[in-house]
C-alpha cells in the first residue's frame, strides 16, 4: 500500500493541539458519515438508513425489545421511533406486541421478511464498500474491531448512566 497524499497526512494529523481521543472520534465521525452516505444510496427502494438501523438492532441485541428501550439505544426521540416501527410494521419487517410488564408500551420483534431485509442490506453495504479500494486487508479489520468494540462499549455505558 502506498502511503496517503501529503494532504491527507496533514488532515490526519489535525491541530497539535487535539487530544489523541478527539482525532480518534473525529476519523469514525467522517468515516459514519462517509459510510452513511453510501448505504443510503444503495439500500433497495423504500428500505430507509434509520429502517436498517432498527432491523440491525435487532438482530444484534435481540428481539422483544421495547420500543423506548430502542430509541434510546438508537439516540432518537420516541415519536421519531414510533413512525419508523409504523413504517418497517407495515412492510412486514417487524412485529409489534404489548409489553407485558408495561401496558401503555410496545414490545418489536423481527419477522422472517425482517431479517432477510436486514440479510440483503448487509450484502448490499459489503459489496459497496468493497467497490471502494479501501486498502485495509481481513486481518486489519479483526485486528481494529476488538478496539472499536470497546470504545462502543464504553461510550455505551455513558449513555446509559446518563439516562
Amino acid at each position: 500500500m502506498s502511503d496517503p497524499p501529503v494532504r491527507d497526512q496533514q488532515l490526519a494529523r489535525g491541530p497539535a493541539a487535539d487530544p489523541p481521543v478527539f482525532m480518534l472520534l473525529n476519523e469514525i465521525a467522517i468515516i459514519e458519515h462517509l459510510a452513511r452516505n453510501r448505504m443510503e444510496r444503495a439500500l433497495p427502494e423504500g428500505l430507509r438508513l434509520s429502517h436498517f438501523i432498527v432491523l440491525n438492532h435487532l438482530t444484534r441485541m435481540g428481539d422483544g425489545r421495547s420500543l423506548a428501550r430502542i430509541a434510546r439505544a438508537v439516540q432518537v426521540e420516541r415519536p421519531a421511533m414510533t413512525n419508523t416501527i409504523q413504517k418497517l410494521e407495515a412492510r412486514g419487517l417487524v412485529r409489534t406486541a404489548p409489553d407485558p410488564k408495561d401496558g401503555r408500551g410496545k414490545l418489536v420483534f423481527l419477522t422472517p421478511a425482517g431479517r432477510a431485509a436486514r440479510a440483503g442490506a448487509v450484502g448490499i453495504a459489503e459489496a459497496s464498500v468493497c467497490a471502494v479500494d479501501h486498502g485495509l486487508a481481513e486481518a486489519e479489520i479483526a485486528a481494529i474491531l476488538p478496539l472499536l468494540r470497546r470504545l462502543r462499549s464504553a461510550l455505551d455505558r455513558a449513555r446509559d448512566a446518563e439516562e
